[in-house]
């Protein structure tokens, strides 16, 4: 390591830590704001105006999509380095920051909740940006920093477009953070086993047109077009539920039994909550399919498209399509896993201090455990290297298989070289005994600062050694761009969407209703 390098490192280390009090406070913000996806409003444009504040130049609602973001600070000509802000919650989990199970104040428990949690995504990110800031200003390292904000994570809804629209050109390398949620990934970087492909696709079912299911049932006599006493049109939801049990009755015959697929859906509600006798003139199902690789994925879309087709003929509907998302399987690149996990090596694994363990211990009280000693997953607090990593997630897998589960920073692999890496989130060690802990258990330790905070401090410092590392030192940037080409050249995979292709903001999402402070679900 240089002089300047190391030097540089201690003064992002020394922002992160001198302003660590400063930054839980910023994650509780975002915390307790959790909106759900594509409609992260303020939760935007409060990382579009603390942005501003910090000197980045900053484009508010970046490709079309308002609660997205594009922020970008230079200090002379250099290299470009990115990572990105996440910040969508998910509707149904939401669970205030306490050691027992209840609901945010003056909200039901099925409002939206950060489960991953996005939030420190965010705000851990945030900090290795602003330490790197810190220290090329005062040590006089060139380069740009760019950060996006990306909404709608959990549906893959941002990376797509904001690659098609080129946000992600002339960056040189990219770093994608997540929290630990599955083991061995843990206080890690992938190695050569990326996530797999993403589709995710709505069907509107449309009855436009009621009157002509069987006219010579109407009433020549009633003013209305078809009376409410003959025959009607079976109507949008007849055709949703038709394909809704067709395509799961099919699952069988849509997937392998192995591969470490899923198959998802959601219902969304245009406000049809009152039961009149008119025939349902919309009804929208999304199902959303996580693939080892493309031609898995393909072969699902195949068989939902029959059956949309299938049956909006049967309920006398039309059938809309519109793409949420369609990922491709991640880039690998070994240089710039390496250089990172040396980044976490130097900084170490997670720490969780007495506030943090009598935390825990108070969960377990509330769940009529006995408390322990050392309440904390091992894993949460040790280092595991990216090939031993790929050597536990390899023992899950058939010999086949490439990729595994899916996430969408493989659509930003494909612009740049990208290394993708874990910090522990905090995670309770089960008893022996007593099952899984229940859900709300990870949700209220994301949100408590005692327990979250070691997650950013770890993952900022992390985030800023390898962007000092890739800023100062040519040779590690040239050989993560070399990776990068060869692979490209030796695997083209082009995007899987139009250029011209636009975010689904404008379909109905699960929203607040009630102004300011004042929200509802």
């Amino acid at each position: 390591m240089t002089e300047l390098t190391a030097a540089a490192k201690q003064t992002a280390q020394a922002w992160i830590d001198d302003n660590l009090e400063r930054l839980t406070e910023w994650h509780t913000h975002i915390w307790e704001l959790a909106e759900p996806a594509w409609r992260e409003y303020r939760s935007q444009q409060w990382y579009v105006e603390l942005l501003r504040s910090e000197g980045f130049e900053v484009e508010d609602g970046s490709a079309g999509m308002p609660t997205a973001f594009s922020a970008v600070w230079s200090n002379g000509e250099g290299p470009t380095v990115l990572t990105y802000a996440e910040y969508d919650a998910v509707p149904g989990n939401s669970q205030a920051a306490t050691t027992s199970e209840a609901p945010r104040e003056g909200l039901t428990r099925f409002a939206p909740g950060h489960t991953d949690p996005h939030s420190v995504l965010g705000i851990s990110t945030l900090a290795g940006v602003l330490a790197t800031k810190r220290a090329m200003e005062e040590h006089g390292i060139a380069g740009t920093i760019k950060y996006t904000g990306e909404p709608a994570e959990k549906m893959h809804g941002s990376k797509v477009v904001h690659g098609l629209r080129g946000y992600y050109d002339g960056v040189d390398a990219i770093v994608s953070f997540h929290p630990f949620y599955m083991l061995p990934l843990c206080n890690t970087a992938r190695w050569d086993t990326q996530c797999g492909a993403y589709y995710s696709k709505v069907y509107s079912f449309v009855c436009d047109h009621p009157e002509t299911w069987q006219i010579s049932s109407a009433d020549p006599n009633s003013p209305i077009p078809a009376s409410h006493s003959a025959a009607r049109a079976p109507g949008a939801n007849v055709a949703l539920m038709q394909m809704y049990s067709a395509s799961r009755t099919m699952l069988d015959s849509m997937l392998p039994a192995s591969g470490g697929w899923s198959f998802s859906d959601a219902i969304l509600s245009d406000g049809q909550a009152t039961a009149d006798n008119l025939p349902q003139r919309v009804a929208r199902l999304q199902f959303s399919w996580r693939t080892p690789d493309i031609e898995m994925a393909e072969h699902i879309l195949k068989v939902l498209d029959r059956n949309a087709a299938a049956a909006a003929s049967m309920a006398h509907c039309e059938v809309e399509e519109r793409w949420v998302a369609r990922s491709r399987p991640g880039r690998t690149n070994h240089a710039m896993s390496t250089v990172l996990f040396s980044n976490l090596e130097e900084v170490g694994a997670p720490s969780y201090g007495p506030e943090a363990i009598a935390v825990a211990q108070e969960v377990q009280r509330s769940l009529g455990m006995e408390p322990a000693t050392r309440p904390f997953l091992a894993e949460t607090e040790q280092l595991i290297s990216p090939q031993e990593a790929e050597r536990g997630l390899r023992e899950h897998m058939p010999a086949w298989q490439r990729n595994w589960t899916s996430d969408d920073y493989v659509e930003m692999s494909h612009y740049a070289p990208l290394v993708r890496f874990y910090v522990s989130r905090p995670a309770l060690q089960p008893v022996e005994g007593a099952g899984p802990y229940p859900s709300w258990v990870m949700n209220a330790l994301g949100g408590i600062p005692a327990t979250i905070a070691p997650t950013i401090v770890t993952a900022g410092k992390t985030i800023a050694g390898t962007f000092l590392d890739l800023l100062t030192k040519p040779e590690v940037l040239a050989e993560a761009k070399r990776e990068f080409a060869e692979r490209v050249e030796a695997e083209p995979m082009p995007a899987l969407l139009p250029a011209d292709f636009e975010a689904p903001i404008d379909l109905p999402w699960p929203d607040y209703s009630g102004e300011g402070e004042h929200r509802h679900w």
